[in-house]
């Protein structure tokens, strides 16, 4: 069981309703990000990187069941023998649109999936989409990890679980916009150091509509210290992290041996 991983952020702009577009960025995004010397363990993308909030044509720009991205995605990850967190997509269901992320690992099998359980009200997703109702765990090299996608992070209790389950890092896919630049940071930096873990956040850059989204992709470490920090334009960033400063920090300062849940 290795403890030291590279990530890759994928930093990118979202053509709203335009999948081809965006499987083509992201085809470039991805060939750069494995080209590179040190080439990344895990990718991470953004929140509905095929479709952006194209939500008033979802259902027919939807990838149903998500076959297109898996099939796409797992033979990258085979390819290149990299994990792949997918970020997240419209995904096809017979019962719905969900906000869906897919992870493989360097085989190319797919080792977990989530759908977003709290739909943002501000963005009109729950008039659209479906909510999941699972939570997103996965084993990363033998170690426990969790996905949140974007608005779960204001909700403590979620990754709150998470950690009880043994997550020791946390990927986040977003789509989160101006002007609230100062929550993303704060709460991403909050579940870090309330759960003692790594939280890999990717968030998207550019405009949809009205509404622009800043980028600050960020890799906090388990004491809410940030590794690495985008700024508001498209790039890929990396930053090394070693898991075993998760167990260092929890044996620190004990805080799940301290909790009083009869009490709360």
């Amino acid at each position: 069981m290795t403890s030291s991983l590279r990530i890759a952020l994928l930093q990118m702009h979202i053509e709203v309703g335009q999948p081809e577009a965006n499987f083509a960025k992201l085809t470039s995004m991805l060939e750069e990000a494995v080209a590179e010397p040190g080439k990344p363990d895990v990718i991470v993308f953004p929140e509905m990187w095929n479709t952006g909030y194209a939500l008033t044509e979802i259902n027919e720009l939807a990838d149903p069941e998500g076959e297109r991205t898996k099939a796409y995605i797992s033979a990258f990850s085979k390819k290149h023998a990299v994990h792949i967190i997918a970020g997240s997509i419209a995904e096809q269901k017979a019962d719905g649109v969900y906000n869906t992320i897919y992870a493989f690992d360097r085989e190319g099998r797919e080792i977990g999936d989530y759908s977003k359980i709290h739909l943002f009200r501000l963005m009109d997703e729950e008039k659209y989409l479906a909510a999941g109702d699972k939570l997103g765990q996965l084993q990363i090299e033998g170690h426990q990890a969790g996905m949140m996608i974007c608005y779960d992070i204001r909700f403590p209790e979620l990754s709150r679980k998470l950690a009880l389950e043994g997550a020791k890092l946390l990927f986040v896919p977003a789509e989160w916009p101006h002007p609230r630049l100062h929550h993303w940071r704060t709460l991403l930096t909050a579940r870090a150091i309330e759960n003692q873990m790594y939280v890999i956040a990717c968030n998207r850059t550019g405009t949809s509509g009205d509404t622009s989204f800043f980028g600050h992709s960020m890799v906090l470490d388990p004491w809410g210290e940030t590794i690495v920090e985008g700024g508001e334009e498209e790039a890929i960033l990396y930053a090394d992290i070693d898991l075993s400063l998760v167990d260092s920090v929890r044996a620190k300062i004990p805080v799940f041996e301290d909790r009083r849940p009869k009490l709360y």
